[in-house]
């Protein structure tokens, strides 16, 4: 089988384009896991393993990005995190680049609410030219609330005192818990098919994301939407915001503010300017939501084509090369110090000192013994030189000069035959006291 050029891929090139394609189509995800193997190098980024009871996936969040994190993530700690997928092109592993990061409980929480804000967004639900202005002489105002808590106490005393005439319809319910996004519905509905109100009022007092939670319902959304009555939403405290927040026609931060607002004087400028800001910061809620959501698109056809992303890669490669580095060189001392150890104590056992403390014994017993052996000889050689004097003595010329004997030469030879001489020759007579000189007659 033959391979045409344009078909031959380099690995390279081949993760290169894997990695496009897996940016372009997934985009953003959220993803639940369990964090395990999770190291922050010198360099200040994250890397860590999600998974769950059967797989994983590696994750990489960089410095930029964890910086936001309110917490110091650990391993066997659920998170909910959001990121794009991405592929580590050395190693070809595809992996999850996090942009945030939440604890598992509030997460959830917080990723279906924007799901579902989205969804209802794209829906239209939240559009501003769905929304229905209050009426101007309301006369009825219906009020779907629990009927024994501290929000109806708030908007009763608020009406009583701002307008007594103002007529009060509660329609109660329960306004948390499992059934109770059901019941909201219940009331919406019964208030439409009555016709008994001018505006509705749909209230109850601050509490945590769970306790507001039946607030962000798709069901409940759409009873607000499809009512045909107006619907004022004033749900928990003012920095609280709920799904039916974003679908009412008008949104009241607070219960008692909600009855102010259904109270006012039309001719009062103070309150119109309320009611101006509210839907002023409401259009703005709507169009940060809209400018979010196209961030987002833009921002991931930027990372498609961003060179921060190859950066990223070569971070990321860097620091795994330099774990590697230290774990190789921590792997490398550790046995140099074992074969430092071992060979410490093969030199001891193999220590000269010992061996030089048994030489240096050896060396003093036999300087010992040579002294006495060199006494012993200087004393026999001391003997034998005396026996050699003696003897040399014996036979020595000199002591038979000393008896009276003496050596005749001629011409410094020994002269033993007189034959040898004439008449005129010089011969020299050696005595053991000098020597004479005569002359042959």
């Amino acid at each position: 089988m033959s391979a045409t050029k344009n078909n031959v891929y380099t690995v390279s090139k081949l993760n290169g384009e894997v990695r496009q394609i897996l940016e372009g189509q997934l985009g953003k995800i959220w993803l639940n896991g369990e964090i395990s193997n999770f190291s922050s190098p010198s360099s200040g980024h994250w890397y860590l393993t999600l998974k769950d009871n059967f797989s994983q996936i590696r994750c990489a969040m960089f410095k930029g990005r964890n910086q936001s994190v309110r917490f110091r993530p650990a391993n066997g700690q659920q998170v909910l995190v959001k990121g794009a997928i991405s592929v580590y092109e050395p190693r070809g592993d595809y992996q999850l680049l996090i942009e945030s990061m939440l604890p598992a409980g509030d997460g959830l929480l917080a990723q279906e609410f924007e799901a579902l804000k989205m969804k209802l967004a794209a829906e239209g639900l939240f559009a501003n030219d769905t929304k229905r202005p209050l009426p101007k002489n309301i006369q009825r105002i219906g009020v779907i609330t629990s009927a024994t808590g501290a929000a109806l106490r708030d908007v009763l005393h608020v009406l009583a005192r701002r307008d007594p005439s103002i007529e009060v319809v509660v329609y109660p319910t329960q306004v948390q818990g499992g059934a109770a996004s059901q019941l909201i519905c219940n009331a919406i509905q019964q208030a439409n098919r009555r016709l008994e109100v001018d505006v509705l009022l749909l209230t109850r007092g601050g509490g945590s994301l769970e306790d507001l939670w039946c607030f962000n319902n798709e069901l409940l959304a759409h009873a607000i939407y499809n009512s045909a009555i107006p619907v004022v939403s004033a749900v928990g405290h003012e920095v609280d915001t709920t799904i039916s927040d974003y679908v009412a026609d008008v949104r009241a931060p607070t219960p008692s503010a909600g009855a102010e607002l259904l109270s006012q004087d039309k001719g009062n400028k103070t309150d119109k300017l309320i009611t101006m800001t509210a839907r002023l910061q409401q259009s703005m809620r709507h169009y940060q939501l809209h400018q979010h959501s196209r961030l987002d698109s833009l921002q991931h056809q930027l990372q498609r084509h961003d060179p921060i992303r190859r950066l990223q890669q070569y971070e990321q490669r860097f620091d795994e090369l330099q774990m590697r580095l230290n774990n190789a060189l921590q792997h490398r001392i550790s046995r140099l110090t074992l074969q430092q150890q071992q060979l410490n104590s093969r030199l001891q056992q193999c220590s000269p000192v010992n061996h030089l403390k048994v030489e240096g014994n050896r060396l003093t017993f036999l300087q010992t013994r040579f002294n006495d052996a060199a006494k012993s000889y200087f004393r026999q050689a001391d003997v034998r030189l005396q026996q050699a004097v003696h003897h040399l003595e014996t036979v020595s010329p000199l002591s038979t000069l000393s008896r009276g004997y003496s050596i005749t030469k001629h011409n410094d030879k020994v002269l033993t035959d007189p034959a040898k001489v004439k008449s005129g020759d010089v011969l020299k007579t050696q005595l053991k006291q000098g020597e004479v000189i005569s002359k042959v007659v």
